[in-house]
């Protein structure tokens, strides 16, 4: 099956989950990432506003237990310019204003720019994912092209109601393997 057709394949059943049902599977989720036994020197996340009407996994909560293991975490978010798709990762804070952007992405207004090797944990949106590590996302390249700018060891963690399937049949050499995905279930590590 091509990257389209998965593409197509797991917004439609990422769309299925009813409300209820979401509520469960993210605090499943974050029962999960619990269980990852993080870097204790973490300074620098780069998260992802998580898009209601795609039924995205709620990093919120994700952030929240983050910020309460490691008080001093700081929190950026990707601001994406689509002429040439980039990204960059602009710092936040409990006062930073969000706008919806693009796609209804939610992007803060302003901040300082962090450059990618300060980075030390990403957050990865994503629609699926196979058993070698490879996410599939929404097909533009944002992440990809923002984690090969990154440390080979920042540490890239995907979220998803579903569990992996065996393998892309199409993967390039600039796709770049995350390092755990949390499901409901497990957490998968590679």
């Amino acid at each position: 099956m091509t990257k389209k057709d998965l593409r197509t394949q797991y917004i439609t059943k990422r769309n299925e989950i009813s409300q209820a049902e979401k509520y469960k599977l993210d605090d499943l989720i974050l029962i999960q990432f619990q269980t990852i036994s993080l870097p204790t020197d973490m300074n620098m996340l780069l998260s992802f506003w998580p898009i209601e009407s795609r039924n995205e996994v709620n990093t919120h909560s994700v952030i929240d237990f983050l910020m309460f293991r490691n008080p001093g975490l700081q929190i950026a978010y990707p601001v994406s310019n689509y002429k040439d798709h980039t990204m960059k990762a602009v710092l936040t804070n409990d006062d930073t204003e969000f706008v919806e952007k693009t796609h209804a992405i939610m992007e803060p207004v302003d901040g300082d720019i962090i450059a990618p090797q300060h980075i030390d944990i990403i957050l990865l949106p994503l629609l699926a994912f196979d058993k070698n590590g490879y996410r599939l996302g929404y097909g533009k390249g944002f992440y990809d092209r923002y984690l090969a700018t990154c440390r080979k060891d920042v540490l890239k963690i995907g979220f998803s109601y579903f569990e992996p399937i065996d393998s892309f049949d199409e993967v390039h050499t600039h796709d770049i393997k995350l390092d755990y995905c949390v499901t409901p279930e497990v957490v998968h590590q590679f």
